[in-house]
């Protein structure tokens, strides 16, 4: 419009722009790679439970997406780390810190674009940790125990031997029909210490009670049961019908009120030593996240001709640290070894301090010195 001119955006807000591009760039290429790493772990874990039966093959998918939610406060913090090490250790390297050092922009200006970076990540974290981890948990365990009432979900397909939960034998079944609960052919090996339990059947039917609890009834069949009394003697019996309990999955058999799966805002009301080291365990990884990205700027300080990544070395070394001692902490206030009260804050609170100390010194800008003429 006439009279009107369009003004530029500020050099300040140029270079806010351009340093949240730096920051962004970085962290997410980090994060891209971690997560590849993740996935692959992920995937492995599930997979093996897809091969011992304890999970379906057609929930491969969804329990690998699950599982990836679990896991993702506990690697987020490290791409975050990382990522901003990246980007700062460039700005050394491509000496463009010196220049902004010259004008008067020092790491402590760099507050604010790392804020609009660091935040978003710390909000995700914390996100990921109170609510969408406990979610998935949850989601997982309710999923395989709806699975759980036919047997094809179960674990147990045609013509292939699969291992009763708890490594207490093995199960073959050579047809199903009927939505998976009809089976022909049922032959189950059934070991608790010494004696041992041969099962053969004809025809077989899943049946399923208070929701969790499987059996198989066969019909027409034969059992060897033995070595009776610690002797070499065997019991053979022929029936025409005969019920097995199958075991419950071991890693499955948690109680509705274990706090894995307790919602977070249900952890504060809960007095056991296991729900206050759960919930302490939530709230470490967002200000672990926020420490770290505090302690980036510091330690990514370098000279231009400085070994690239030396500085990442200490800063990954500082990530484990961190995470196994929050693990080490969660256990003893799980066993009572700490107060309920200390919780992790022995960890978190210096961790936080340490990292305003070294962003705060690293800030401080040393002005040259002028000696009085003589």
């Amino acid at each position: 419009m006439p009279g009107f001119r369009t003004l530029d955006p500020s050099p300040m807000l140029k270079l806010d722009r351009y340093l949240i591009r730096e920051f962004a760039q970085s962290t997410f290429a980090v994060l891209a790679v971690v997560l590849i790493v993740l996935l692959g772990g992920a995937f492995a874990d599930v997979l093996g439970d897809v091969a011992r039966g304890k999970v379906p093959p057609g929930m491969l998918l969804a329990q690998l997406g699950l599982v990836f939610l679990k896991w993702l406060p506990m690697i987020l913090p490290l791409a975050v780390m990382l990522g901003l090490m990246l980007a700062m250790g460039r700005l050394y390297r491509d000496a463009e810190m010196p220049v902004l050092v010259s004008i008067g922009i020092g790491p402590k200006r760099l507050l604010r674009p790392l804020a609009w970076m660091a935040l978003p990540l710390v909000m995700t974290v914390g996100m990921c940790s109170l609510w969408l981890g406990p979610w998935a948990d949850r989601m997982s365990q309710r999923m395989i125990d709806e699975a759980g009432r036919n047997l094809l979900i179960a674990g147990m397909e045609p013509g292939r031997f699969t291992e009763l939960p708890g490594g207490g034998g093995v199960i073959y079944v050579g047809a199903m029909s009927g939505g998976s609960r009809r089976m022909q052919r049922v032959f189950v090996y059934r070991r608790e210490k010494d004696p041992f339990d041969v099962t053969t059947s004809q025809t077989g039917t899943l049946l399923v009670q208070n929701e969790r609890d499987r059996y198989l009834r066969l019909e027409q069949g034969f059992e060897v049961e033995g070595p009776l009394a610690g002797g070499r003697d065997f019991r053979l019996m022929r029936y025409a019908a005969n019920e097995v309990r199958l075991p419950e999955e071991t890693s499955r058999q948690r109680k509705s009120d274990a706090v894995e799966l307790q919602p977070t805002t249900a952890l504060f009301d809960d007095t056991r030593p296991q729900a206050n080291a759960q919930l302490q365990f939530r709230i470490a990884p967002p200000l672990l996240t926020l420490a770290f990205a505090l302690l980036a700027v510091p330690l990514s300080r370098s000279a231009p001709r400085q070994a690239r990544y030396g500085n990442l070395a200490v800063g990954f070394l500082i990530y484990l640290f961190s995470m196994f001692t929050m693990l080490l902490g969660t256990e003893w206030l799980e066993d009572g070894k700490l107060p309920a009260m200390l919780g992790l804050w022995w960890l978190l609170l210096p961790m936080l301090a340490v990292a305003v100390w070294m962003y705060a010194r690293d800030g401080a800008i040393k002005r040259p010195r002028f000696k009085a003429a003589g």
